[in-house]
């Protein structure tokens, strides 16, 4: 019996679809050759809609009355603004953008049977003008072509007594035939022998609507290789697509771009079009995303940090994720390194600077804390069997170990290094050494982050007692391995303070990460100082971006 297209009906195809994709992760991860065969596309995916599934369900929560559903503009909404604030990587940010042109429809879609199946065909259609939109360099072939065969379909039901869940279905079937005929509009999945992974998963979400629509589980099976047996209904890949891939592709990073940059931005439209043409510049595979002040961002590139600069000039970049791509040839364990590096950081210059160090990054916010599924998510995209863990902040003790605890439960081998500042992070990630076994890796790492005594000077915001004594709202506190030490009237004043205390102890190196908001000259003023007073000590200055603290100092 078919269903109404509304708030339920949302609620139940976010279930649906999060079933069939988390059935299918692996194996559409397997089949991932294009723009970059790095073997996430299946995971990016689900990440991705599970976001939007868990917006949806907090739409229903916030709702009030109980027994009541929200309406179906809610929902829409909902789901759309869960897909786009976590969108995984090329192919989650395009899916995202798919959502959000079908709410732009769906908000306003028209009681009644008509007036919704004709409102699921613009929404199709919107979905599918839109991804173009998003994409610097639209390809045909994948997700995109897909999605517009699929409105296709749906439009052709016009005219008749189709209903909606009739729309649905036609879009699945349509969607299925085009993505049977990729491999032979794109070169390299003709080569390697399988369809867009990205298509893949668009047909297993819409697979999913129609049967949220109909109550019936009915999806047509999709074949995923050129001339291949179809699996299993809403199956996207069989064993051995990942074989199939290795065969028919070289080394997925030969003279590629090497990192994959994702953040959250705040800017306006017109700052998000002078960021496009500066990041398709630097990179690649640039899809941009969202509205209305809010956007995802996502370019692979060779200079992160530059990729992290563009976007503070536009705007506001939170959430930022930088992954290395590893290196190596493609086999059933895609792109998948020895050992790497994951560091939780808390300003863009400091993600860039770890990125190049070829870390995996996690960039938080003042105040935000990443919660250990993100953690876990970016010890997956490290994509390697051992991963060292450097939290960078005591707070996040526990929630790390969660995350390693998770991580190694899916086969990953995790060592958190006890890092209580970005600076002893720095240090550890200077002595890594992949080459070496995994013990002594850990013992290097941990003993170079405990010889950083670690201080970070920040303004007061209200009276208050201290070890150091009482502060003044406005007053410069100097808080040396956790604690206030130091009480000063401007930042240069007492940042000489801390250093001279930390350098009474003896030192060889002292490292100086300056906020965004703190001039340049501070830091050369700081380095006339330490080599004026304390001989025989070096000292390193970098730019921690925006979020980090306005001083923070290492000394070893």
């Amino acid at each position: 019996m078919p269903y109404p297209l509304d708030a339920a009906a949302v609620r139940t195809w976010c279930g649906l679809a999060l079933e069939a994709l988390g059935r299918e992760r692996e194996r559409i991860d397997a089949i991932n050759v294009y723009p970059v065969a790095d073997g996430d596309t299946g995971t990016n995916l689900y990440l991705t809609l599970e976001s939007a599934a868990r917006a949806v369900e907090a739409a229903f929560d916030g709702h009030g009355s109980a027994g009541t559903a929200p309406a179906l503009a809610d929902a829409v909404g909902a789901m759309a603004h869960g897909a786009l604030i976590g969108a995984r990587g090329n192919s989650g940010t395009i899916l995202a953008q798919l959502l959000r042109g079908m709410a732009q429809v769906l908000v306003a879609a028209p009681a009644g049977e008509t007036g919704a199946a004709e409102a699921l065909r613009r929404a199709l259609r919107r979905a599918a003008t839109a991804a173009y939109e998003a994409v610097a360099h639209p390809v045909e072939g994948t997700v995109l072509t897909v999605a517009t065969a699929a409105a296709g379909a749906a439009e052709r039901t016009a005219g008749g007594a189709a209903g909606v869940a009739e729309v649905a279905r036609a879009a699945h079937r349509g969607a299925a035939e085009a993505l049977e005929a990729t491999p032979g509009q794109l070169a390299v999945l003709g080569k390697a022998g399988v369809v867009d992974a990205g298509g893949c998963g668009l047909v297993a979400l819409l697979g999913a609507l129609a049967d949220a629509l109909s109550g019936e589980v009915t999806a047509v099976p999709v074949a995923v290789r050129a001339g291949g047996p179809p699996p299993e209904p809403f199956g996207c890949a069989v064993a051995g697509a990942g074989d199939a891939a290795a065969e028919g592709c070289a080394d997925p990073h030969a003279g590629g771009p090497a990192f994959e940059v994702i953040y959250l931005l705040e800017a306006g439209d017109a700052e998000v079009d002078r960021l496009r043409a500066r990041l398709d510049r630097l990179g690649d595979s640039l899809v941009v995303v969202g509205g209305d002040g809010l956007w995802n961002v996502h370019v692979h590139v060779d200079d992160a940090g530059a990729a992290v600069e563009a976007g503070i000039e536009a705007g506001r970049p939170y959430r930022i994720r930088i992954t290395h791509f590893g290196a190596g040839p493609r086999g059933k364990e895609p792109a998948l390194a020895a050992r790497a590096v994951v560091a939780v950081v808390p300003g863009a210059g400091l993600a860039g600077l770890c990125a190049e160090a070829g870390a995996t990054t996690v960039t938080v916010r003042p105040g935000e804390p990443p919660a250990s599924g993100e953690l876990v998510q970016a010890i997956r995209q490290a994509r390697a069997r051992e991963v060292m863990l450097l939290p960078n902040d005591p707070e996040l003790r526990h929630t790390a170990a969660a995350a390693a605890e998770q991580a190694r439960a899916e086969g990953v081998r995790v060592a958190v290094i006890p890092t209580r500042s970005a600076v002893q992070g720095l240090a550890a990630l200077a002595v890594h050494e992949p080459g070496r076994s995994f013990d002594e890796d850990v013992v290097a790492m941990t003993a170079a982050a405990g010889a950083t005594r670690y201080a970070e000077l920040a303004v007061a915001e209200h009276q208050s007692w201290t070890m150091a004594g009482v502060c003044q709202a406005g007053d410069v506190l100097g808080l040396i391995d956790g604690d206030v030490a130091v009480i000063g009237p401007d930042l240069a004043r007492t940042a000489m303070t801390v250093l001279d205390r930390m350098l009474s102890a003896g030192g060889e190196l002292v490292t100086l990460v300056l906020g965004a908001d703190v001039p340049e000259a501070l830091g050369e003023r700081l380095e006339r100082h330490v080599r004026a007073r304390h001989l025989a000590v070096d000292t390193v200055v970098y730019e921690g971006g925006e979020y980090a603290a306005p001083l923070l100092i290492g000394v070893e």
